[in-house]
């Protein structure tokens, strides 16, 4: 929570107050650049920690996508019966928020929690693999004009997820083998990735929140492209830890299905479908970020996971 509100008053304070403004747009460019490689150097210490037996496959990773494929095409068929122009703008927002796969921070978070960062790992290498092939199965039909080919589309989507995940898990994979006493010290450093993620969360809040302040729309219909995420968002979380629940990884599970890459929905939605829809994963950025707040502060407080 402190992340969230420590990147929402930065760039509150370097948008309002007139002499910090030219300074503000001069390092924008470079805090925004900055965020790919910290994701990839906190991804790279929490790798460090895996145990190669949790990298399996497990049941609750087939319940999930097939119910994440369910939604996105109860959606899309939303969306296609919709007449109305603005019905149709927020159900494809909460479309994006659906088809978005799992964030690969989901694992820092997981941990933190006391889940397992194997069986997450997995998890989202096989959910950003699935997302390449099914979104642009479903782009046309959101979107008609999408003017894009399957095979395009796939390796555009794979293109903006795969380096940033699996090129730290190799990397890590590298250092246990060649360099095992290296990755114990990297593991051994305590919370070492959590910190990162809240810097990291910080930025991403100030540029959605930024996004947010900018926004072509207002009125009613942003209201609901700002709210519709955080149903969106609790739906996820709770279908997640039931599924888990029921197979014994309600941590895992609960991140798994609620803690999205939003990054990939933003560029969906500004590159195939509408960009005001881009609105809705930015907002969703925020929603699952205060319940990961939530969850880890009732951890930290009475020693377990509860929601």
């Amino acid at each position: 929570m402190v992340a969230l509100c420590f990147g929402t008053a930065v760039y509150f304070l370097f948008a309002g107050v007139p002499v910090l403004v030219p300074l503000g747009e001069a390092v924008e460019p470079y805090v925004e650049g900055v965020l790919p490689v910290l994701l990839f150097a906190l991804l790279f210490v929490t790798f460090c920690k895996i145990d190669a037996r949790d990298l399996r496959l497990r049941r609750w990773h087939v319940w999930l996508e097939l119910l994440r494929l369910a939604l996105c095409g109860l959606l899309v068929w939303g969306v296609v019966r919709s007449t109305g122009l603005h019905s149709r703008l927020v159900l494809t927002g909460v479309f994006v928020c659906v088809a978005c796969p799992t964030a690969a921070a989901a694992a820092v978070v997981t941990e933190k929690l006391g889940g397992s960062i194997g069986s997450m790992t997995i998890f989202t290498i096989v959910d950003n693999a699935l997302t390449a092939i099914a979104v642009p199965l479903f782009l046309p039909l959101v979107e008609r004009d999408a003017g894009v080919a399957f095979g395009e589309a796939s390796l555009m989507v794979l293109g903006h997820v795969a380096p940033v995940l699996v090129g730290p898990l190799l990397l890590a994979w590298l250092c246990r083998r060649v360099a095992p006493r290296v990755a114990s010290a990297i593991a051994g450093v305590h919370n070492l990735a959590f910190y990162m993620w809240c810097v990291n969360l910080s930025i991403v809040t100030g540029v959605t929140v930024r996004n947010i302040i900018h926004a072509e729309v207002s009125g009613g219909v942003l209201w609901l492209l700002l709210l519709a995420p955080l149903a969106v968002a609790l739906g996820l979380f709770a279908i997640g830890k039931g599924v888990g629940h029921a197979m014994g990884d309600a941590v895992s599970a609960g991140q798994a299905m609620g803690q999205k890459n939003t990054v990939v929905g933003i560029w969906l939605a500004l590159t195939f479908l509408d960009p005001l829809a881009a609105l809705a994963p930015g907002a969703y950025v925020i929603w699952q970020n205060m319940v990961n707040a939530w969850q880890i502060w009732y951890k930290e407080k009475y020693g377990t996971v509860k929601w």
